[in-house]
């Protein structure tokens, strides 16, 4: 069945966000748990706790659909992180999205409630 992402579509899942105990929701746009990739619709809400994480093994495509949110990225020295870059997305500024380096240390801090696709090489693996 095709899923159109029309303004309903985000309201929906910005709506779910919000009484979320993360404050987030994703749409898994894989066909399946058995996907060498991950696709995913992800509904931020200010107050998210996004921590430091990187992904060792890939590059991160972010791109926002609506909202206002920062990607800031980091290096690591001996157990510290240093802001190295700071990355405003915001469609209505003409900022749209970002690819986050494969192995690059980064969080995200939501300032409206903000609607990003994100896409990853490598099975989703739970943590």
């Amino acid at each position: 069945m095709t899923t159109l992402f029309d303004q309903k579509f985000l309201e929906k899942l910005l709506a779910e966000a919000t009484v979320s105990p993360r404050l987030r929701q994703n749409f898994d746009l894989r066909n399946g748990a058995s996907d060498t990739s991950q696709r995913m619709m992800n509904a931020l809400q200010p107050g998210t706790e996004v921590p430091i994480h990187r992904h060792e093994d890939t590059a991160e495509t972010v791109i926002c659909l609506q909202g206002r949110l920062e990607e800031v990225i980091y290096e690591e020295a001996e157990g510290e992180f240093r802001e190295v870059e700071r990355h405003l997305l915001c469609p209505a500024e003409g900022l749209f999205g970002l690819q986050v380096p494969q192995g690059a240390w980064h969080k995200v801090i939501v300032h409206e409630p903000s609607i990003i696709f994100e896409a990853k090489d490598g099975a989703y693996v739970p943590r």
